[in-house]
């Protein structure tokens, strides 16, 4: 990648010195020059427009008050000193319930479980503290947009698998010939991004039997893995047998408690994997805010209710949407979490993802985000992600503006 800073010519001055120009070093061509993410482009031009955004995840309410107010009564109580590195016991003790109430793993919370200050920084943490230069990382595409650049900064070989609409399919010996002795990690979500696919118990087999096979662990990025629809239940592969020394199970009270702003994660892992992944923790972030901890904590306490009470919620409004955006001309996949759908450019009559999305935001004021941009290379082209996790009168408006955009380009 291009360094743009590259032979940039600026001056200095210090006092009682006259100012010189001098030519400055490259800087770290990772992330020199790298765009900025998909998801802040379509929001700031949403913002720009005047759009609806159904671009970028968050909902457009805030999460259970009973939370924020244990957050809000923590804050002015006190202490707002650090707290421990790995996060109040509290949570992390809640983290470990968590593990054993829907998956029935047994966690020790004082060595397997770790707060982050949300889960991109546990995926950084993660990938930073067991990938070393030269391993391969096993990832699996369409991907979330930070993981790319940090296995490359770790020193990390990607090795991407693709996986595609309409049927989101993984091909086993793709999937296999991705992995060598030289493999470290294989990098998975799910329920997955933008895809709205959930993993199979055969696909986690696939892949933990490869991990087995070249010793390598996965790092699993389960942030929806409580908005799973249609009766389905996630699982992790850690539930797996053989894995679950092996895995690094990463979640997010943002996406749990429609708090995406608050910024907690947790990583849970076995004590090998966690020390190395804790001690990249300790140089990021050091630390997550304890009053947001403390509410974490109080919210996994919740009963089934809950957690029902959001899936039921955000089916409905999956169904709302994807129902709208259907009776449009759009051809609507499954999504079976998360809180996406992904539509072919149908009706738009615009073959290419990135110029619908840039022209609806536009042209139509709905903001959404092109599937394209989660690939590394050849990308599908004909592809838009939805987010469906806003009230119901917005998803509305939001077909009633498409409904009148495309009446008029067929004029």
């Amino acid at each position: 990648m291009a360094n743009r800073l590259s032979g940039w010519r600026g001056s200095t001055r210090v006092a009682g010195f006259r100012a010189i120009d001098c030519e400055m070093k490259p800087t770290n061509p990772i992330f020199t020059g790298l765009p900025t993410t998909i998801f802040e482009v379509m929001s700031g031009l949403a913002r720009e427009t005047g759009a609806i955004n159904l671009g970028q995840g968050f909902p457009d309410v805030d999460g259970p008050e009973e939370v924020r107010r244990v957050a809000a009564e923590a804050f002015l109580k006190g202490p707002n000193q650090y707290p421990p590195m790995m996060g109040l016991p509290v949570l992390r003790q809640a983290v470990a319930t968590i593990n054993k109430r829907f998956y029935d793993l047994d966690v020790d919370w004082s060595t397997e479980v770790m707060v982050t200050s949300g889960a991109t920084e546990a995926l950084g943490d993660a990938i930073l503290g067991l990938v070393r230069p030269g391993d391969e990382v096993v990832l699996i595409e369409p991907l979330y947009d930070s993981y790319l650049p940090i296995v490359r900064q770790a020193g990390g070989i990607p090795k991407p698998v693709r996986i595609a609409p309409p049927n989101w399919e993984l091909d086993p010996d793709a999937l296999a010939a991705a992995f060598s002795d030289r493999t470290k990690a294989i990098l998975i979500n799910t329920p997955m991004n933008p895809a709205g696919k959930v993993f199979s118990r055969s696909e986690l087999e696939l892949i933990a039997g490869l991990c087995l096979k070249h010793d390598a662990v996965v790092i699993s990025d389960e942030v929806y893995e409580h908005l799973v629809f249609d009766g389905r239940r996630h699982m992790s592969p850690m539930q797996l047998p053989g894995m679950r020394d092996r895995v690094v199970r990463i979640g997010s009270a943002g996406k749990t408690f429609s708090l995406t702003g608050w910024k907690v994660g947790y990583v849970t892992a076995a004590p090998a994997l966690m020390e190395p992944i804790a001690k990249a923790h300790q140089f990021v972030t050091f630390t997550t805010p304890p009053a947001l901890q403390t509410a974490v904590a109080h919210g996994l306490a919740f009963g089934d209710g809950y957690f029902d009470g959001v899936i039921a919620d955000l089916q409905g409004k999956r169904d709302r949407l994807a129902s709208g955006l259907a009776a449009l001309g759009f051809s609507v996949l499954p999504s079976a979490g998360t809180y996406f759908i992904v539509t072919d450019t149908g009706p738009l009559g615009i073959d290419d993802d990135a110029e619908a999305c840039l022209r609806m935001t536009r042209e139509a004021g709905v903001a959404a985000v092109p599937v394209s941009a989660f690939y590394v290379s050849d990308p599908p082209k004909r592809f838009i992600r939805f987010c469906f996790c806003k009230r119901d009168a917005v998803l509305d408006e939001a077909v009633v503006r498409l409904a009148a955009w495309i009446d008029t380009q067929g004029q």
